[in-house]
């Protein structure tokens, strides 16, 4: 098997869309007046159909006859405390309909929970391609090369946009970045917790006495993936990127090296979800190594390079085990999105020891 063959069929598995879930399950003809009250242009009728992908907030698609939406909402049932925060995704996407960085055009948010039982918001429909493999097995060596650049050059014009200008200024707190994130993971994690870790608990003690001094601020997005974002159907250019829930003002190297984790993730299936290019001759695919990707962001953002790697890699190992547990939380609460959210809990402890021993690289003992 080369390495441009895909590792599974996570392109199969996540495409596309299915017929609505059960528990996903609304009054339509409710949809229908909402969108022709609040969405201008709007003309039913509508079909509603649920996406495959994601892990987090129910996103469906809305067909009408001459145009297609998308609308992300709550999940029904119990959540954790700031999570699925689906209103700040929108003022996210709105502000940033005001620039030139690839978002869909936002539409509408409704907060009335009596329309489909949650909140939610329509946005546009973006049409191309969502890849889903790291590998790019379907493209050439060529394109795989401009698409890891495109991404690379989308996520460095995220971080040097002015926040402020564009209304975002009061969108999260400035400073103390890791500090509050590793406070909130912690926080899920342990709200979620279904299984005794002793990595993670050992993570959650050290990381918090161990952040370095140099801080920066910026929009983060906070789950800045390949799958992530819409390819114009045949370029290697990105279109748009989705999936702005965890997005706020924070620390842009922490946004980053969440980011390239994909060059460091264990192989062999873990990693939820993200894929692993770890162990791959990346040159022979046309993939950028992990020191290239690395100066060319620098190039982009006008940093000479980035310290303390082991901290950040401590700290996203950390922070996506305690994402991933809280999927693992949302099974046994019976309120999960995805099919595959068991699967995915699985990886939780695989994700912390390889956290751990970033820490201990960095000098935990």
């Amino acid at each position: 098997m080369s390495d441009a063959a895909p590792a599974d069929d996570r392109q199969e598995m996540f495409s596309g869309t299915k017929d609505v879930a059960e528990t996903h399950r609304f009054d339509e003809s409710k949809l229908h007046a909402y969108m022709a009250d609040a969405v201008e242009g709007f003309e039913g009728p509508l079909e509603v159909r649920e996406f495959k992908g994601g892990q987090s907030n129910p996103t469906y698609q809305i067909v009408t006859p001459k145009k297609k939406y998308v609308l992300r909402r709550k999940p029904p049932g119990k959540l954790l405390p700031s999570a699925h925060a689906v209103d700040r995704e929108y003022k996210a996407i709105s502000a940033l309909n005001a620039t030139d960085f690839p978002v869909p055009q936002a539409y509408a948010l409704c907060e009335d929970e009596s329309v489909i039982g949650t909140m939610f918001y329509v946005m546009e429909m973006v049409e191309g391609r969502i890849l889903w493999e790291a590998l790019l097995p379907q493209e050439s060596k060529e394109n795989r090369g401009k698409i890891y650049d495109a991404m690379n050059e989308t996520i460095a014009k995220l971080h040097m946009i002015d926040y402020e200008a564009i209304g975002l200024g009061d969108f999260g707190k400035p400073g103390n970045y890791f500090a509050r994130q590793i406070s909130r993971w912690s926080k899920q994690y342990v709200a979620s917790e279904t299984q005794d870790i002793p990595a993670m608990n050992k993570l959650m003690e050290w990381l918090p006495g161990n952040i370095p001094e140099e801080d920066s601020n910026s929009i983060v997005h906070g789950d800045y993936r390949l799958d992530n974002m819409v390819l114009h159907p045949t370029e290697p250019r990105v279109l748009a990127v989705l999936d702005w829930e965890l997005c706020t003002l924070g620390h842009p190297l922490g946004d980053f090296t969440y980011h390239t984790m994909q060059w460091k993730m264990p192989g062999a299936g873990t990693g939820g979800g993200t894929g692993s290019l770890k162990d791959h001759d990346l040159a022979a695919l046309g993939i950028p190594s992990f020191d290239d990707y690395v100066k060319a962001y620098c190039d982009r953002t006008g940093r000479d390079g980035i310290d303390n790697l082991d901290f950040y890699y401590a700290y996203n190992f950390m922070r996506l085990a305690g994402i991933l547990q809280g999927i693992a939380g949302r099974v046994r609460d019976g309120t999960a999105a995805s099919d595959h959210a068991k699967t995915m809990a699985a990886n939780v402890a695989p994700l912390a020891e390889e956290g751990w021993l970033y820490a201990q690289k960095a000098g935990a003992v």
